[in-house]
């Protein structure tokens, strides 16, 4: 997974690239975090990301965690059918905030 990070006015924006799983989740938990460190407004574009474990969206509910104890957001984008498909069945549809 390579993830690459764009500023925009107060936001920061996480641009990933490939899968989110066990090996991975523990690299997008700390980049979501930093972000956090430096803004309290962060997007995730998922456009090149097809494929999510339950250890991503683990790494997805700290971030989104963070985000209301900061009084910030966090919304992804450019997420994938698949992924969405994961969203809706584990509830996390409910939980984070998607744009198409």
């Amino acid at each position: 997974m390579r993830i690459t990070e764009n500023r925009i006015e107060e936001k920061i924006i996480l641009r990933i690239e490939g899968r989110i799983d066990t090996n991975s989740s523990a690299q997008l938990q700390t980049k979501i975090l930093q972000a956090f460190q430096k803004s309290k407004h962060l997007e995730l574009d998922f456009e090149k990301t097809d494929y999510i474990t339950s250890a991503g969206l683990r790494a997805l509910l700290i971030g989104q965690k963070t985000a209301a104890s900061k009084g910030g957001s966090m919304k992804l984008f450019h997420v994938c059918p698949m992924i969405m498909n994961v969203f809706n069945m584990s509830g996390f549809a409910k939980i984070l905030t998607i744009e198409p």
